[in-house]
Formats: structure tokens, sequence, C-alpha cells
């Protein structure tokens, strides 16, 4: 049995050893997840991390090319060398994991809306399903777009050809999450055709 939901119930999945594992709603999941800039020393359950790398696992992508590769970090080393190539971001070494995201073009879609490789959109989706996985097992990330490329590249030996989309730190929040605003539904929303705003 793998992953699934009961509709607006909860999520039920049986691990590795077949024992059921429950956790919070979806909805509340996207509710309460929030980019987590502060992390406890506390190391991340290893059940815990294979259930966020399954979800990613399992995420959609153009053709089902399933362009995706994460890289699990938890050496504090190469976490402390990551730091500086993401731009000083302390959080980034604070964090028992670090998991970058790697794509390769050549497994994507070509040809997405006839013009552009869905790669960017299909390791997005599954950073997501990681991201809103970790929210359900209590567990703190946040998207790390401002990263220099060869630095990331030479740290973790990814080779040319291979694209490094994101990282995100994984570990337990140190502080209460705060959820930011967010526009209004009416503000985003356009029926039928697009709208002057």
């Amino acid at each position: 049995m793998g992953w699934f939901s009961r509709p607006a119930g909860i999520i039920l999945k049986k691990d590795l050893n077949e024992k059921e594992v429950s956790s919070m709603d979806v909805y509340e999941a996207i509710r309460t997840r929030t980019s987590v800039r502060g992390y406890r020393s506390s190391p991340v359950e290893e059940e815990k991390l294979k259930r966020i790398l399954d979800a990613a696992r399992l995420a959609p992508s153009g053709k089902n090319g399933q362009p995706w590769t994460f890289i699990v970090i938890k050496d504090v080393e190469t976490r402390a060398r990551l730091v500086d190539a993401c731009r000083g971001q302390a959080f980034v070494g604070e964090a028992p994991v670090v998991i970058a995201v790697c794509g390769e073009e050549d497994l994507a879609y070509q040809k997405m809306g006839g013009y552009w490789n869905s790669l960017p959109v299909d390791v997005g989706i599954s950073l997501e399903h990681l991201m809103l996985a970790a929210a359900a097992e209590g567990l703190g990330t946040c998207w790390i777009g401002a990263f220099k490329e060869g630095e990331v590249r030479e740290i973790l030996e990814v080779p040319e050809g291979i694209k490094i989309v994101a990282l995100t730190p994984v570990g337990y929040p140190k502080e209460e999450r705060v959820t930011r605003p967010r526009k209004p539904l009416e503000e985003i929303i356009m029926y039928e055709r697009w709208r002057g705003r």
C-alpha cells in the first residue's frame, strides 16, 4: 500500500515495516507550511526523511520523465561549505539535513507549451511535494534559490549537464512557524479569459 488520501481527511501511509502512520490533512499542510530560517540541532528521523523523499518521488512530471535526483547532505563539513555557496545563509548549515535537487533536461519534456523544457516545473513540483510532506511531519524547509551554482556543483561533485535547481534545509524549527500573508483569491483569479486588472 502506498500514499493515499481520504477525501477531506487523514493522509495515511504504510512505511517499510508496514506500520500505519498518520499525518495532518493536506490542506492543513498547505496552510501551515512556511519558510523556516532557524533549526534545532535535533536529527531528522530516518523514517521521516524517507517518507518526505518518497513524496517527492511520487510527483507528476511532463510525460512522466521524472528528471530529478535528490542529493541528501548530512555531513557537517559539507553543510558548512554550502553556507557560503548559498550566499551566506547560515541556517543552511544549521539544519541537520540539506537536500539539493538536481535535474536532467534530457529526461524532461522538451516542448512544454511548444516552446520550453519542463525541467524547472517538474523539479519544482517534486520539491513542493517534499516540502508539504515535511510540514506534515513537523519539519521545516526553505526553498533556496540564492546559491552560487558553480560552488554548489564543485562541493557536491555534480557533473556538467546536470542542472542544480534548488536546495532546501530540512529540520525541526527553532521557533513557532509564522505564515506570511498571501494575496486574496479575487486578486489572482480570472474566469474564461484574461481580463485587465
